[in-house]
């Protein structure tokens, strides 16, 4: 038995000063009460405020490369996709694996016990599958589990190449990789791959530009009770398309084909009628906010409080990891409403805990993490309080001051994932310098 020893501990919605945790030798907790008590157990002090580990719903986890390296000649979310093509035709499982696993390692510096991995580089840049149809997938399997958190690889399918009134575009060449040709083909690679104690296999569907009506229903049902992640409304030109070619909106076009429900998260939900909030709430669909990729790409700011509001439980991403740092999602999404209402307060602290621990965690299928509760996993990450930025803060509401830089310990199913703010494991700057440099090197030839 170890015993985490809290200065003070995020427990039931509300701040516990000098709280013990103690978990068994599986990383599960056993008990939660007043520190104090003697004990022969191991006893690891934890500085700050602890909270239970945080879930990022929304990653592409190759994207990371393009940090620093699109910002200079301005454009749009489209011209930016064109950096991102590019990048990705340069990825094979090897070097995919180094990337993620810098990259992971920095999610787990930052806080994250769990990603969800929007997955869609599927085979070869001529679309060829590799030897082991899911190699890629496999690639960032591996690269989560050494850089210590449990994973949700949403495989995604993605089958065309656009949409216009017309109707579904052809692939590009540079899409060519991410398709199966078919949803019954995604179906049939999707499932050789399995659940294992640090990762559940997951579903999604790239977007209603991407997978045409029919293969919707395809994926909803092949997927089963597995989570479910959809791009939805990032952009008001993916509306204008779905609207002329099916005559609704995209959230319209997925509840008329059964893909909202409780196992379902919809992506950025940006731009919503009120029939879409309508519809997301009324089946319980998640939404995944990414606000500073949402920011970063220009893309607009979502209805948060109107979703929470209809029943759809909000939680976060960082997305294309222009920023990975999960406190200032969820700081941005009280800052982005007050940008839109002139109001603050619209937004309160306990609110966005749960959308960085328990909401995200369900959204990726985790029901057993994102608490600091007994039978819950020993997710934990405790938050300096005595830093330059958190100085002065009032305990309850640190998520309103401190930033991924003043997470000091992480614990991930009771192991010391990140200690004194150093990875246990991962020289992290260094990897992701060489794995990016060569990333871009590539490109350049």
């Amino acid at each position: 038995m170890t015993v985490f020893r809290a200065a003070a501990a995020w427990i039931d919605d509300k701040i516990v000063k000098r709280v013990d945790i103690c978990v068994d030798a599986t990383g599960i907790i056993t008990s939660v009460g007043p520190s104090g008590e003697p004990t022969t157990d191991e006893v690891i002090d934890l500085p700050g405020v602890v909270y239970p580990g945080f879930a990022n719903a929304h990653s592409h986890a190759f994207h990371r490369a393009l940090r620093g390296r699109t910002h200079g000649d301005g454009g749009t979310f489209w011209t930016w996709r064109q950096g991102m093509y590019q990048v990705a035709a340069t990825l094979n499982p090897d070097s995919y694996y180094s990337l993620a696993r810098a990259v992971y390692g920095e999610m787990v510096l930052a806080g994250v016990t769990s990603v969800g991995e929007f997955h869609y580089v599927h085979h070869q840049p001529n679309g060829t599958p590799y030897a082991d149809p899911n190699a890629m997938g496999l690639a960032l399997i591996s690269a989560a589990q050494d850089a210590g958190l449990r994973i949700t690889l949403l495989d995604t399918c993605y089958l065309s190449g656009g949409l216009d009134p017309s109707g579904h575009l052809p692939m590009q060449p540079e899409q060519v990789r991410f398709s199966d040709g078919s949803a019954s083909a995604w179906a049939e690679r999707v499932h050789l791959m399995s659940d294992s104690p640090t990762t559940r296999i997951g579903a999604a569907i790239h977007s209603v530009r991407a997978v045409p009506r029919d293969s919707i229903a395809t994926v909803v049902a092949a997927s089963d009770q597995w989570p479910l992640h959809i791009h939805v409304s990032e952009q008001p030109a993916e509306n204008q398309a779905c609207v002329a070619a099916y005559g609704m909106t995209p959230t319209e076009l997925l509840g008329a084909t059964g893909a909202l429900s409780g196992r379902t998260t919809a992506v950025h939900a940006t731009h919503l009628t009120e029939h879409d909030i309508e519809l997301l709430g009324s089946t319980r669909t998640f939404s995944c906010f990414c606000p500073t990729t949402e920011r970063d790409l220009a893309d607009g700011i979502g209805p948060a409080t109107a979703l929470a509001s209809a029943g759809s439980s909000l939680c976060l991403g960082s997305d294309q990891h222009a920023v990975i740092d999960l406190l200032e999602e969820a700081r941005a999404l009280e800052m982005h409403e007050r940008l839109e209402s002139n109001q603050r307060g619209r937004i309160q602290p306990a609110e966005f805990v749960t959308a960085l621990t328990v909401a995200g965690h369900q959204s990726l299928g985790w029901h057993d993490t994102g608490r600091i509760a007994v039978g819950q996993r020993a997710d934990l990450v405790a938050i300096r309080t005595d830093t330059v930025r958190t100085a002065g803060s009032d305990p309850g509401q640190i998520v309103l001051s401190a930033f991924a830089a003043d997470v000091d310990t992480v614990v991930v199913d009771g192991e010391i994932r990140v200690s004194g703010g150093r990875h246990a494991s991962i020289d992290v700057a260094a990897e992701l310098v060489s794995t990016i440099d060569i990333l871009w090197s590539r490109r350049a030839d």
